[in-house]
């Protein structure tokens, strides 16, 4: 939501400042906004998804994120979800949150650059509803002759972006949840393979990356909703990105009999925040 910025409390949208020094003939402009920094193409950074595990081999689970960083010490929230209670105030105040490591700012440091590479799944499968495991994804990846390297951003297109754009903004959520592809995080192979392949970043255009909710797990116990988030964010340290709109990139590409572009897209420096908009650019 955009407002203006106020000058005792006057909106600062085309204020003439010869209202403050009598004969200037500026025209002044500033506004603000109010950002949810994980609704549209964003990045999530690893203080986005931890787990429940036990870090200090007491055989206790505790809230902990990549590389052992605690909750309500890294990452801090306005409440405690003490495992008695669950709703038990935290210190810091009702709206504050900060992540103090692990925060999108460390993205925008040296920035998120590099060499993309885009597998086109839309055009392979279609847009109907599809769980992606480690056999189709290889199928597409064959077909294409793409050759994956590590320290690349792997790109999927699955044709949701373009599915919600067509609504006109009003999403039709029946629908929205049974289109188009999305990984299927409950895929030991395809978990390997990305832990193997070596890239740095996993990016699609849909808003999770994987299917949510997930198939449910082959075993009993305890288990992530979000197996590839799990696996990515929480054990390996690699950053996903989603909702990021990649038909017109897709189809330049293929055109042309390529797959690989340089990938320009750092999030804001927003120190302590747990995700990022970003406007990505493709160089070809």
């Amino acid at each position: 939501m955009l407002r203006p910025t106020f000058r005792d409390d006057q909106p600062y949208v085309n204020f003439p400042l010869a209202k403050l020094n009598p004969g200037a003939t500026d025209v002044i402009s500033d506004d603000q906004v109010l950002l949810s920094l994980q609704y549209s193409t964003q990045w999530d950074s690893l203080a986005h998804v931890g787990a429940l595990f036990d870090a200090d081999g007491d055989g206790r689970a505790e809230r902990v994120y990549y590389n052992g960083y605690r909750a309500n010490e890294h990452i801090v929230g306005p409440v405690d979800y003490a495992d008695d209670d669950h709703f038990a105030a935290h210190g810091c105040g009702h709206e504050h949150s900060e992540a103090r490591a692990l925060g999108i700012d460390n993205f925008a440091v040296k920035g998120m650059q590099g060499r993309g590479v885009l597998v086109d799944l839309a055009h392979h499968f279609g847009t109907d509803l599809r769980d992606v495991g480690y056999d189709d994804l290889m199928r597409a990846i064959e077909a294409d002759r793409i050759e994956i390297e590590r320290g690349d951003m792997l790109l999927l297109r699955t044709g949701f972006a373009e599915v919600v754009l067509s609504m006109q903004r009003e999403p039709d959520e029946a629908v929205l949840h049974h289109s188009c592809a999305a990984l299927d995080g409950r895929d030991d192979r395809l978990l390997q393979w990305i832990t193997d392949a070596g890239i740095a970043a996993l990016i699609a255009d849909n808003y999770a990356v994987e299917r949510y909710p997930a198939r449910p797990p082959s075993g009993p116990g305890p288990h992530p909703l979000l197996p590839l988030h799990h696996h990515c964010l929480f054990k390996l340290g690699l950053p996903l990105g989603e909702l990021w709109y990649l038909r017109d990139l897709a189809t330049w590409l293929r055109e042309h009999g390529r797959t690989r572009f340089m990938l320009t897209a750092p999030p804001l420096r927003l120190p302590g925040a747990v995700g990022s908009p970003a406007t990505p650019i493709a160089t070809v």
